[in-house]
């Protein structure tokens, strides 16, 4: 059983009274036996298959830039899809690398937010 386990404490955002409400961002992200779990700033527990979310991927690669047709073939996704490493991007995203060696997603949090 591997882990990925990853506090995103340090990137997250400050609020500024200046701002408007801040939108949830992980607070705590976790990768265990092929699911992601992410405990978001508003208290929100939301919990991921990684196979769902390598399907979900919306990279060029995976989706057509002009057309938006989906290029992913579900049947050569392998059934249990685990998160090698997983990366903040910003303070909008996160990065997965994937055990089949997909690496090229980033998935916005507002992305993450609605599967």
């Amino acid at each position: 059983m591997s882990t990925v386990s990853r506090s995103t404490e340090k990137f997250g955002q400050k609020p500024n009274s200046n701002s408007r409400a801040m939108k949830p961002i992980p607070k705590e992200i976790k990768a265990t036996d092929g699911n992601i779990s992410i405990v978001w700033s508003d208290g929100q527990a939301s919990t991921y298959s990684g196979r769902q979310l390598r399907l979900a991927c919306r990279c060029a690669a995976c989706v057509d830039e002009w057309t938006h047709q989906v290029m992913i073939q579900p049947e050569r996704i392998p059934a249990v899809v685990k998160p090698e490493k997983i990366d903040v991007v910003g303070n909008y995203a996160l990065h997965f690398t994937w055990s089949d060696g997909h690496n090229t997603g980033i998935y916005s949090y507002d992305y993450l937010r609605s599967l």
